[in-house]
């Protein structure tokens, strides 16, 4: 296995790839034609040396993360708008046109998609840190133990987290979503095992991955859980406020893990990753053929992968230079196609 460098994640009926400073997403629209959004996303730390620094670039790529995937996630959902009767047009005040117009421009979207990922983080780090330390203070009334109650709250934070998990993926909406993340997996997989990258080798690849954000956020968990059971005080003020200060630190630590385990054959470092491999069975799902064609589509807009073969796997593709346009293009011979929603394997259960 050799790793590519290429990440992504699952959007609104399609799949977004991201490649060094290009990212591409390809959606699934309801015409059935697959469109390709190519563009450039060269994130906080290019060019700036410190922030690259290890333990301090996880911070900044996992913000770049959010803010990608909410503006991709965004521009996905753009295309399945509901369909139903529009509502007889209201009468909207002078304020409320300045407001939609503002949000209608660049500047506006910017500042919105600020506000949001904000909002993300501030809502992530209550329920899945700081509820978890609240709930964790009540034994206090039935014992002395700061290891046990150290304990009580990580298990408060897994249980937290698992139960999230479980619930949005009986959501049916999400478990699409989910089905086109295993299509991204399982296409990363393909080439980094030496694969042509066609529909049929994508589908027999595995869709777990060692680099896969859903083992990132468990990594997360366990390593806050093991700073804060050695780091303890006494004061509840104090003890919001490590929580708050330890999160860059706790997110540079697992963000290096899972940079070392994606790259890494070690075995030690493959044992530490099968339980986020293994959650990775939630949070993905088979995908079906026409959903890796989508993933495929998202794959070529950015990446090489012909050349990635010949250069590790001493593979022979003829290589035709071509210029990554930024901006959309529809995948040519999609335009009558007609999905197949059949899935294969394990499929999706209500």
């Amino acid at each position: 296995m050799k790793g590519s460098g290429i990440g992504g994640q699952a959007v609104m009926e399609g799949v977004m790839m991201k490649n060094g400073d290009r990212y591409a997403v390809a959606v699934r629209k309801p015409d059935k034609e697959i469109i390709v959004k190519t563009a450039e996303s060269p994130g906080f730390i290019k060019g700036k040396k410190f922030l690259g620094l290890p333990f301090i670039r996880g911070v900044f790529n996992f913000v770049d993360s959010l803010v990608l995937g909410m503006k991709t996630l965004t521009y996905s959902a753009g295309f399945f708008d509901d369909e139903e009767e529009e509502e007889p047009e209201k009468e909207t005040s002078k304020f409320e046109k300045r407001i939609d117009d503002f949000l209608g421009t660049k500047k506006g979207m910017d500042i919105l998609l600020g506000f949001t990922v904000a909002f993300s983080m501030v809502l992530a780090i209550a329920v899945f840190m700081i509820l978890p330390y609240l709930l964790s203070l009540l034994l206090r009334r039935v014992t002395d133990s700061t290891s046990l109650i150290s304990a009580f709250e990580g298990a408060l934070k897994i249980a937290i987290f698992m139960g999230y998990i479980t619930l949005i993926s009986r959501m049916k909406d999400i478990q699409r979503v989910f089905m086109y993340h295993g299509a991204e997996h399982k296409c990363i997989n393909c080439i980094e095992h030496g694969m042509e990258l066609n529909v049929e080798n994508v589908m027999k690849s595995s869709r777990e991955h060692k680099r896969c954000g859903t083992s990132f956020l468990l990594i997360v968990m366990v390593v806050s859980i093991i700073l804060h059971m050695f780091i303890r005080v006494d004061s509840r003020v104090l003890g919001f406020g490590i929580r708050i200060l330890l999160l860059p630190v706790v997110a540079g630590i697992s963000y290096e893990f899972i940079r070392l385990a994606g790259t890494s054959e070690n075995k030690f470092v493959a044992l530490l990753s099968k339980p986020g491999m293994a959650l990775q069975h939630m949070t993905t799902r088979e995908p079906s053929p026409d959903m890796v064609e989508v993933a495929i589509a998202s794959v070529e807009a950015v990446f090489d992968w012909k050349k990635f073969l010949n250069e590790n796997f001493e593979t022979n593709y003829e290589i035709v230079e071509k210029e990554y346009v930024v901006g959309e293009t529809i995948v040519p011979g999609t335009e009558k196609k007609t999905a197949d929603s059949t899935c294969q394997g394990d499929g999706v259960t209500a």
